[in-house]
Parts: C-alpha cells; sequence; structure tokens
C-alpha cells in the first residue's frame, strides 16, 4: 500500500472536508486507485508529489489509445476520450465555418461590443455587421466581435464521473 500517496489524500480531504468513500476493497497501491485518489483531490490531481507519476502515466496511456485503469471496490465510469483543441475567453463562444483552406475556429462575442463609430454607417451602401444601438441611454456603435481561439496545450479529455465526487473533465 502506498502510504505516502494516501497520507496526501486524506491531507487534501481534511482541508477540504471532502471524502470519498471507498468500500474497504480499494488497493492503493493499485494503479488505478491511486489515478482515483489523485482524481478525487480537490485541489488537483498532480498537487501532491506521490500523484504525479500516476497520473502522468495516466496521461500517456490515454494518448495512446489506452483505456481509462480501473480500481476494483470503487464505482467510476469514463468516456470515450474526446478532442478539443480549441477554447475562447469568457464573453465568447467557438465557431466554426470552412473557408477556403478548411474548417476554421474562431471565437465571437456572446454580446455586441461597442467598436469604433467609423465602423457603423448610415446607409446602405455598404454592408456590415455593426449597427447603432441604444444602450445605457446612450447609442453606441456595436457588432459581435470575432477573435482567435486560444490552443490548448493538453487538447484530449476524458470525463471521470466518481461516486460521491461527481463529474470531472481530465485533460492530457
Amino acid at each position: 500500500m502506498n502510504t505516502s500517496l494516501v497520507r496526501a489524500f486524506v491531507a487534501a480531504a481534511s482541508l477540504t472536508s471532502f471524502y470519498l468513500v471507498f468500500d474497504g476493497k480499494a488497493q492503493a497501491g493499485e494503479w488505478g486507485c491511486q489515478v482515483i485518489l489523485c482524481l478525487s483531490n480537490p485541489g488537483g490531481a498532480t498537487q501532491y508529489p506521490e500523484c504525479r507519476p500516476s497520473i502522468h502515466k495516466l496521461w500517456r496511456e490515454l494518448a495512446k489509445g489506452h483505456s481509462f485503469p480501473t480500481c476494483s471496490g470503487v464505482g467510476f465510469r469514463a468516456s470515450r476520450p474526446g478532442y478539443e483543441p480549441y477554447y475562447c475567453n469568457d464573453g465568447y463562444r467557438l465557431t466554426a465555418r470552412y473557408r477556403d483552406r478548411g474548417l476554421e475556429a474562431s471565437c465571437i462575442s456572446i454580446a455586441p461590443q461597442t467598436i469604433s463609430s467609423d465602423e457603423c454607417y448610415s446607409n446602405n451602401d455598404r454592408i456590415t455587421s455593426a449597427t447603432w444601438r441604444r444602450r445605457e441611454g446612450l447609442i453606441k456603435c456595436q457588432r459581435y466581435v470575432t477573435t482567435r481561439p486560444n490552443v490548448r496545450p493538453q487538447p484530449h479529455y476524458v470525463d471521470v464521473t466518481i461516486d460521491g465526487v461527481g463529474k470531472q473533465r481530465v485533460w492530457y
């Protein structure tokens, strides 16, 4: 039994009033159980040095297409691996469009943003998405703003559901 791993988890649990209940059959020495213990930590799966080898091994195995490890005595489910290479900042949503060079991802603002009044036109000679809108008692030139998406350093994921903990997305 890996006592340092269990000690690290107990320390995390006591600090956060967070407990994962085992039925007594789980062995902390099993790699799958180590993964579950580490993923259960509210501070993050790699917060404690004792967890890092197990979690890094998990990421390597999942990246190779191997299945999520099992742990006898603990109820958990893992989804099929997913892939999301891009994400947007708060206030934006990810969109994708086909362009000349194929599928292109971008982020578009959820609400219209105030922009330069030069982009708003009063005549119909030019088609633009910018329009004059009344906001907070003022008339402002606004449109939905598009930006480039951020690239995830770890774009692959698995959604893990652990009894008593809930659903968690693990990026690798």
